[in-house]
């Protein structure tokens, strides 16, 4: 059996896993992770994320749409997000955000899938409705899927701005979006990736919470 051991180093977060002698009981292996994930939040680039919330605030005010996607766990995280930035931004009586989930039509999905192939199940989503002005949003642990790289691709062709949120060493969408937001940490390690991805998430929703109209506007 081998299980994880943290490394603390200066060059973004990584974990190792140590041999047998080194096995941890739950409750150590427990403040481990936590303690990892704590040195990974406080490395968050805060300046990329105040880049993306302004690209946010900018499509909110101008009536543009957020498209937001991701696999698997990051899936997740985009359909959790949705319901955040379409509902809970609503609180700051500023104008709602128009937000869509390319996750969430699962008929639509697999028939692109089926059809189209795998790679093609958000772009083919996106054509029906990007226009320039628009905003993707890519979640990704490794910055790597295919088909979110060609969903940035057609943005880039509709003239839709792309922020990517990513974790390992930013993969292909790091250098392909327009704004990474880039959660630097050893492949593989997706649990702490995306905990950090759903706590930015966060974080930009309280923004846009608290981002309240000007007295007279």
């Amino acid at each position: 059996m081998t299980e994880l051991a943290i490394d603390l180093g200066s060059n973004g977060v990584s974990q190792m896993f140590a041999d047998d002698a080194l096995w941890l009981q739950p409750k150590e292996y427990t403040q481990n992770y936590l303690a990892s994930l704590c040195i990974a939040l406080a490395q968050i680039d805060t300046d990329a994320v105040q880049e993306a919330i302004q690209m946010l605030r900018a499509v909110r005010d101008a009536g543009g749409t957020v498209f937001v996607a991701g696999n698997g766990g990051s899936a997740a995280t985009a359909s959790h997000w949705v319901n955040d930035l379409g509902k809970a931004t609503k609180r700051s009586g500023r104008q709602p955000i128009r937000v869509i989930g390319l996750t969430d039509n699962v008929s639509w999905m697999t028939a692109l899938g089926n059809d189209e192939g795998y790679e093609r199940i958000f772009a083919g989503q996106m054509e029906n409705f990007a226009k320039p002005g628009d905003v993707l949003i890519v979640i990704s642990a490794s910055g790597n899927s295919l088909n979110l790289v060609r969903a940035v691709e057609l943005a880039r062709e509709r003239k839709v701005a792309t922020i990517g949120i990513v974790g390992f060493d930013g993969g292909t969408l790091k250098e392909l979006v327009d704004q990474p937001v880039w959660v630097r940490s050893e492949k593989g390690t997706y649990e702490l990736v995306e905990d950090v991805h759903a706590a930015i998430c966060h974080a930009i929703t309280r923004y846009l919470i608290a981002d309240r109209p000007e007295r007279g506007q």
